[in-house]
């Protein structure tokens, strides 16, 4: 970690130290991976007001997320499978977010149950939901998010069907998985990464154990997921969640201002603009490009802004990217892929490392802007609105 020098070090390390199929699970996209690379262009298309004679002397960075207060603006998103890029992942993950003061967020398909993450950390967590067919299991797992104490219930909202990942699929990260000869050997190349896999507490997926009777094998477990997003989802079924979760609601997945309000109409105190990370919909805006026109709808006298923050994800890297989100109507930014890396390379202190290195970005961005509040960062960036028109 001592030579690491930017977000693109940590990912030529990770894709040295895990099997390729896990580096490409969490690094590629859908399709054509046109979204995943706008994600990351039009991030870095977004230019800043260089305001100058500003006294930033005394910076704060210090912010409120759902109420809380937080260190900075920053939240870890949720990661499937991240107990298997690194023993007890979700664990070591949790705990450095708690350390560094800002959320961390479970998924559903994570290895490390719920359970397993509560029993082992200091503070409550946030948790991710995927609504399945099985609307039994799905109440039973709010039941476990809320005995937790939980403090936030994330619903993803974009993922009814999953878009075709090409590099899964030619890496037979498919349900069943498929094992090969090449496969074998890769695993064998990284005696590490086993080694610390091998060590976790868990290597299925820790949530839906005891859910099929008879087997908790991943391939099994795997197998019975792939059966279960559900096409029907709709607005109502929040309603539905809402009757059993008391607690606050983030919807993870918006892009479309109509989409927007009608999740500000729930109740939800908050959204993420999101793509999934350029692995749903191929083609779909970056948040880049959605997030001021669902922060100008939701400031709107018809909107419901003072009730709904607003967060956002999706190719962010440098603490330029978050201050980019923040300026562009974001209260706060998931981040995901970076974290993911930071905790293959170095654990708990790769965490901590890459989230001291966030801040002190960040921190720097906004004196150069010349913002000294996260308040002020407000209007400080300007997008080239003709490069998206369209032709």
């Amino acid at each position: 970690m001592k030579h690491v020098t930017c977000i693109e070090d940590l990912r030529q390390l990770h894709m040295r130290r895990v099997p390729k199929a896990f580096f490409d699970y969490a690094d590629r996209g859908s399709y054509s991976e046109d979204t995943l690379r706008a994600n990351r262009a039009d991030l870095e298309a977004i230019k800043f007001r260089q305001r100058v004679l500003v006294d930033v002397s005394k910076r704060d960075l210090s912010t409120t997320i759902l109420g809380e207060p937080a260190s900075m603006p920053l939240i870890l998103a949720p990661v499937g499978l991240l107990g298997l890029q690194h023993g007890d992942g979700e664990i070591i993950a949790c705990r450095a977010a708690q350390a560094a003061g800002i959320p961390f967020t479970l998924s559903t398909m994570s290895i490390c149950s719920i359970e397993d993450v509560a029993a082992n950390v200091a503070k409550p967590f946030w948790f991710q939901l995927y609504v399945m067919k099985d609307r039994g299991f799905i109440k039973a797992l709010i039941e476990r998010a809320i005995a937790a104490k939980c403090s936030a219930l994330v619903l993803t909202v974009d993922l009814q069907v999953i878009g075709q990942r090409h590099a899964d699929i030619k890496n037979g990260m498919t349900v069943p998985p498929e094992w090969t000869l090449s496969k074998f050997f890769d695993f064998a190349t990284k005696p590490a990464w086993v080694a610390g896999v091998l060590r976790g507490k868990r290597r299925t997926f820790g949530n839906l154990v005891g859910h099929l009777k008879g087997t908790d094998d991943i391939t099994a477990l795997g197998t019975w997921i792939a059966t279960q997003f559900d096409t029907s989802l709709n607005w109502k079924d929040i309603d539905w969640i809402r009757s059993i979760w008391p607690g606050k609601l983030v919807l993870k997945g918006i892009l479309d201002v109509e989409d927007a309000n009608e999740a500000a109409k729930t109740g939800a105190q908050a959204l993420v603009v999101s793509n999934h990370g350029g692995r749903q919909l191929d083609g779909a805006l970056p948040a880049a490009l959605a997030l001021p026109d669902v922060a100008a709808a939701l400031e709107a006298p018809a909107g419901s802004r003072g009730q709904c923050e607003i967060y956002a994800d999706g190719g962010i890297r440098t603490g330029e990217d978050a201050l980019a989100a923040l300026a562009l109507g974001a209260s706060a930014v998931f981040l995901g892929r970076p974290a993911l890396w930071a905790l293959t390379c170095g654990g708990a202190d790769g965490v901590q490392s890459l989230l001291d290195g966030l801040t002190d970005d960040l921190a720097h961005a906004m004196a150069l802007a010349g913002a000294a509040s996260v308040a002020e960062t407000a209007g400080i960036a300007r997008l080239d609105v003709a490069r998206w028109r369209p032709r």
